[in-house]
């Protein structure tokens, strides 16, 4: 499968985050491109209604109630 490259911008709270799962997926020598695409594909996987979830999280952020 091909892969695509984009940049995001994202909170320091979530590269915090997102590099502490790095440390602690040391063992596997996984990189933040990595960590973000597993969270990502989790996501898309899962049963949740994604259009409504993603609405959900950018009105709630741009109210400053997450």
């Amino acid at each position: 499968m091909a892969k695509e490259k984009f940049g995001v911008a994202v909170e320091e709270e979530i590269v915090r985050e997102v590099d502490e799962l790095v440390d602690e997926c040391d063992d596997l020598g996984a990189s933040r491109s990595e960590i973000v695409e597993a969270i990502l594909t989790a996501f898309v996987q899962s049963e949740t209604g994604h259009v409504e979830r993603v609405r959900e999280i950018i009105i709630r952020k741009r109210k400053g109630a997450l």
